[in-house]
């Protein structure tokens, strides 16, 4: 042999090894695999595997449709040790086919397929149904039909899910979405209940068949309906909880799948190895596979973690913003002003969330409008850090660091670019040489940091590849922007309010200008209240659940109402005057409250232009007689305000006189002079500028205030 040709045939060796590594999977057909008759689908048992075969009677009709045989349960040990094949069980073997199986758990319960009618007559409509059989005494007995089992139409390649409480297996049964769709039947209350179909992301207008189950919940099956090489194909997909979907189907890569019937798999937890049937060569067969590059199976699109939000004031209480401002403390050492923001959160993590109102001219709190805790989480989910446009044959860094898989460990990454690159590491580097859109997938091992037990889990990220800047500026600029998300409607975020001054308002409840709040009685003739102008009543309320005395001087039922006493009282010296929602629990306060609502308290209903009571003040007026009525110890003020359009002394007078006038119909009703006071304000209280006619009638108005 000549130097020259003992090269060439080590560069044909070679290249024949370059190509085989160069696979995805590496197949061999199995031992216990014979030439001359068929066998398929296998499933592990103890030290070896259990599949269909016909080695007995020849061929068989179940798979290729022609009048060649019946199939029997065989078992074949893989560890070199045992008989190489065998008839699984006599007690399973009937007069028609049986077979493909599944097992539970414990692998003491057995689940297989075979012919309902299974007397050696049979019948022209002998559909298939599955059965169940124990192991006693290492004998399989107590063979049982499925309650799903129907005599008009299949019901077959029975698989059992990891816990035993489904079963899934293919149908021919009427309103599916082809010929043969998957089914998953549930147990509950001691008995499978009826079949479910798993929908048209799994099921397609042709066949679906041999489901596979493997200890992650994941779905391995076979479909004609599906793009695929030719005939049945194998898939994988897995179901998604946080959609309540399954994802779509993934087809494996050859030499798995061929552009024969491929269909009938098995493998480990983390697919290094297993079997899978085929008919690729003259006969169905058992092949064993390895893997050589993990395929990446999960192409589900990583979600986005959301750390940014805008985020804005509901405006039901309106805030005058001429002297008042918004300012949020968003609980990470920034601050922003405004009704509406938008802020970006440093990361994950629980966040307390505060509007506050403060007075523009001093910078003192006026107002705290809603405290709320925002619990920023991350999908827990595999993630791809990179950027997602780039040029071709840029070197395009691509990491998983920040995957967030809370008990777990991560102890492998495997990368798919899907140009035909691949790679593996927690950091990886590659560059594209043709633009177009690349859905490039990361596949991680996992390891449970409180069992051990090892898993898999992945993404996929789409990346765009342009030729040059001007291509990537040009996609960059048809992009719509990005539209603002309100917090509340993250899936991500949980939001539970701490305080609501939106919340209170809807509980009957009132604005308080409070001077005071105090753990000890203190009482009105405290030195404390000497600065208080006479126009301003000082009340003293108890609130038990705080065990605390507050002293308030205004109560309003808008809160702009109380700006005017606010910025009155600040400026004499109260610098700890605040305005705080009450909400009223005493039934008199409520229904007097609700009177108000309903009836409205504004002086030009009230009186006509000479100064006669009208049929509102009337109406407002008995109403009142009915309460106090009902509450005998009732003590009431009627104020009455003006606006500043005539002098100041003309204003109190009219004031006075209508407060007085008020007060005489109550008494006139039976309601003692004791029990009310009139008292008339001028415009010396206004809650708004009179710069309009608006803001003037706002300040024309009556208060009704329970003094006890």
């Amino acid at each position: 042999m000549t130097k020259k040709l003992v090269i060439v045939i080590l560069i044909c060796i070679f290249s024949q090894f370059i190509s085989a590594q160069s696979d995805t999977y590496t197949i061999k057909k199995a031992h216990f695999s014979s030439d001359k008759y068929d066998e398929f689908s296998p499933v592990y048992f103890n030290n070896g595997i259990v599949y269909c075969s016909n080695r007995n009677i020849g061929l068989s009709s179940y798979s290729s449709g022609q009048d060649k045989g019946l199939f029997k349960i065989y078992f074949s040990d893989t560890t070199g040790k045992g008989q190489t094949s065998r008839l699984f069980s006599k007690n399973l073997s009937s007069f028609s086919n049986d077979g493909p199986v599944t097992f539970n758990k414990r692998r003491d319960t057995i689940y297989f397929s075979r012919n309902q009618d299974i007397s050696k007559k049979g019948g022209a409509r002998n559909k298939l149904g599955i059965y169940s059989a124990v192991l006693i005494d290492d004998q399989w007995t107590k063979v049982r039909e499925l309650r799903i089992n129907n005599e008009w139409y299949n019901v077959t390649t029975p698989c059992l899910s990891p816990d035993g409480k489904k079963i899934f297996f293919a149908s021919d049964k009427p309103g599916g979405f082809g010929g043969s769709d998957l089914y998953y039947s549930e147990w509950t209350s001691d008995r499978w209940q009826d079949p479910v179909n798993m929908g048209n992301v799994i099921n397609t207008k042709g066949n679906e068949s041999y489901p596979f189950i493997n200890s992650e919940g994941e779905l391995f099956f076979s479909s004609d309906g599906l793009p695929g090489m030719g005939g049945k194909d194998i898939f994988f997909s897995v179901y998604s909880y946080l959609d309540s979907t399954w994802q779509k189907p993934v087809r494996l890569d050859p030499p798995i799948n061929s552009a024969h019937d491929d269909f009938g798999i098995v493998t480990d937890t983390l697919m290094h190895e297993g079997y899978f049937s085929s008919n690729r060569d003259k006969s169905i067969d058992i092949y064993h596979f390895k893997t050589n590059s993990p395929q990446v199976l999960y192409d589900n699109i990583q979600k986005e973690n959301q750390h940014c939000f805008v985020l804005a004031d509901s405006g039901s209480i309106v805030i005058d913003t001429l002297n008042l401002k918004y300012v949020w403390n968003f609980g990470d050492g920034e601050k922003a002003t405004g009704m509406k923001v938008k802020h970006c959160f440093p990361g994950a993590g629980r966040y307390t969330v505060r509007i506050d109102i403060f007075y523009k001219k001093t910078g003192s709190l006026f107002f705290t409008k809603l405290i709320y805790n925002l619990e920023i989480q991350d999908y827990k989910q595999a993630f791809i850090n990179s950027t997602d446009m780039v040029l071709k044959d840029d070197i395009v860094k691509f990491d998983g660091l920040s995957s967030y898989l809370p008990g777990f460990k991560i102890t492998g990454y495997e990368w798919n670019f899907r140009d035909g690159g691949r790679a593996q590491g927690e950091r990886v580097t590659h560059s594209f040489k043709k633009k177009g859109e690349y859905l490039v997938n990361m596949e991680v091992v996992i390891r449970s940091t409180s069992t051990g037990e090892i898993h898999k889990t992945g993404v996929s990220k789409k990346i765009h590849v342009f030729d040059d800047n001007r291509e990537r500026s040009s996609f960059v600029g048809s992009l719509s922007s990005l539209k603002s998300i309100e917090s509340g409607k993250i899936s991500s975020t949980k939001i539970t309010a701490q305080y609501s001054a939106e919340d209170e308002f809807r509980k009957d409840a009132v604005y308080n200008v409070e001077l005071v709040s105090s753990k000890v009685k203190i009482g009105l003739d405290n030195p404390v209240f000497r600065n208080v102008p006479r126009k301003y009543t000082v009340i003293e309320k108890y609130i038990p659940e705080d065990s605390t005395f507050i002293y308030i001087v205004d109560q309003q039922m808008n809160l702009m109402a109380t700006y005017p006493a606010f910025s009155e009282l600040y400026s004499l010296g109260y610098k700890n005057v605040r305005i705080k929602t009450f909400v009223l629990k005493d039934p008199s306060e409520k229904e007097l409250h609700n009177l108000i609502k309903l009836n409205g308290a504004f002086a030009d209903s009230y009186f006509d232009n000479k100064e006669r009571l009208t049929s509102n003040a009337f109406i407002m007026l008995d109403q009142i007689v009915k309460l106090m009525s009902k509450y005998p110890s009732m003590r009431l003020a009627v104020a009455v305000h003006s606006d500043n359009s005539s002098p100041a002394q003309a204003s109190l007078t009219l004031s006075q006189m209508r407060a007085q006038t008020l007060v005489s119909y109550l008494n006139n009703r039976g309601i003692s002079p004791r029990r009310l006071v009139a008292t008339g304000f001028g415009s010396s209280k206004p809650i708004a500028s009179n710069n309009l006619e608006n803001d003037r009638k706002l300040n024309r108005r009556i208060d009704f205030i329970i003094l006890n």
